[in-house]
């Protein structure tokens, strides 16, 4: 690439989106040896939280956030994708970085690329934002600093972080197979490889497989590892579309929770989230010089000493404040958005709906799908069928250059035999319109892409629907 005059924002942009996102990865190595090259900005930032996983990254993100901002600390988070605005990445005091500081970043990362030679390292579109997450980090010094991976955790570009506080690791799922392995187990393999010696894991505990990778991995590395699973929470009931459930903590035993979502798969991210906060309260406290709660045994009791990042009531104020938009989220009334993009995402999608009421008030329920290509897209098709939840179908074609042929979406719509009615649609904006337009009461979900949901949210804002 050619080094060109730089001087807006926009122009900042439109470089980064012309960046191939999917090239072939550059070795971890060499996004180290960039961040030597920025001054080692990595290394001045504190108490970094590492989190992968297939599905519920970014709502632990969330969640953690959310906690420790009620707690009173300044929070930093470092997130992937965006749904509109390519700065929702970066956010320091739940605030998105502002167009001025964007650009300055991204030209100081530009003007330490070396244009000399062609064959030079230059960073993908996923790791130049990394960089300048790091450079503006290092700049702010919040408390804690979260970072999601973006494309499993080995190799990913935030690995290349030189200390961590936490590792996290969400559920585990079938997804990017093509760069992470077909099986359950190569996939939590990868993603096992953010964590590393004297840094403790939480991880999800929810499929045997992924969960027997984590616990070799923690013995080989002599950490401890802390499991949550569906024994930490428990259901209560929907109410105003939220949800109430009990969550098991190791400070307090069992704590009542709200969330503002109808997601049900919402409940264990909140849970692993909470998990973290205390063991990095551990973490402080063997810090401090003081005794850690009972590791090994668990119990929901502390010391007079300790003093634990959240209190309880911090906990239940935080999680009922968060926020993460595209997850379940209700952007028209009785139109609902949510991310899920993989099969596993899918079936916590669809769990969610048969939960909603509609069945039992007699209101019907809509769906508008689509999908990009590289996604086991009949997969989830033939699941949404099997359910049979959904009285109509809008099936959209995504402006996004990664979205699947609308002709083979419609295909593998039809060979599932179904009598529900499958719409066409030329576009997302023509899809929404049609289901609204036949709405009458009924409910409308959206599903199958973060693209989608993009898409649907950044014309929505912008009034154009």
């Amino acid at each position: 690439m050619k080094k060109q005059a730089i001087t807006t924002y926009q122009e900042a942009v439109d470089y980064l989106y012309e960046i191939p996102r999917f090239t072939a990865k550059h070795a971890l190595e060499d996004t180290k040896a960039h961040l030597v090259r920025l001054g080692s900005p990595d290394q001045t930032v504190r108490n970094i939280i590492h989190v992968a996983g297939t599905n519920g990254k970014g709502s632990v993100c969330t969640y953690l956030r959310y906690c420790l901002e009620e707690a009173g600390y300044r929070v930093a988070v470092f997130t992937s994708p965006h749904l509109v605005d390519i700065r929702e990445r970066f956010v320091v005091d739940g605030h998105m970085i502002g167009e001025e500081d964007f650009l300055r970043l991204f030209l100081q990362v530009y003007d330490s690329l070396d244009w000399t030679c062609a064959e030079q390292y230059h960073p993908t579109y996923f790791e130049y934002l990394f960089l300048m997450a790091m450079l503006y980090f290092a700049e702010v010094q919040p408390d804690y600093c979260i970072l999601e991976t973006g494309l499993g955790g080995r190799l990913d570009a935030t690995n290349a972080v030189a200390e961590k506080a936490l590792t996290i690791i969400t559920r585990i799922g079938l997804d990017h197979t093509e760069y992470l392995g077909d099986t359950l187990a190569q996939i939590a393999w990868e993603k096992a490889g953010i964590m590393r010696q004297g840094v403790p894991v939480v991880y999800c505990d929810a499929v045997p497989e992924a969960s027997a990778v984590f616990v070799e991995r923690a013995k080989k590395l002599q950490i401890e590892s802390y499991p949550v699973s569906k024994k930490d929470y428990a259901f209560s009931k929907f109410e105003n579309k939220s949800i109430d459930f009990s969550l098991h903590t190791r400070y307090y035993g069992y704590i009542g929770v709200t969330l503002r979502t109808m997601a049900r798969y919402q409940m264990e991210n909140a849970a692993i989230a909470v998990r973290g906060l205390e063991v990095l309260s551990d973490a402080a406290a063997v810090a401090a010089g003081q005794e850690p709660m009972c590791m090994a045994e668990r119990k929901p009791v502390r010391t007079a000493e300790q003093k634990p990042l959240c209190t309880a009531e911090q906990i239940r104020t935080g999680l009922r404040k968060a926020f993460w938009q595209g997850r379940m989220e209700e952007i028209l009334p009785e139109v609902f958005v949510d991310g899920a993009h993989n099969a596993d995402g899918i079936r916590a999608f669809l769990d969610t709906v048969k939960a909603d009421g509609c069945t039992e008030s007699g209101r019907k329920r809509t769906l508008i799908f689509s999908v990009v290509q590289d996604k086991d897209y009949k997969s989830m098709i033939r699941q949404v069928l099997a359910a049979e939840v959904f009285d109509r179908i809008y099936v959209a074609h995504m402006q996004s250059k990664r979205a699947a042929d609308p002709e083979q979406i419609r295909l593998a719509w039809e060979q599932g035999e179904t009598k529900v009615q499958i719409v066409i649609c030329e576009d997302v904006r023509e899809a929404l319109r049609r289901a609204v337009a036949v709405q009458e009461g009924d409910r409308i979900y959206v599903a199958g892409s973060l693209y989608l949901v993009g898409e649907i949210k950044e014309f929505l804002e912008h009034d154009q629907f």
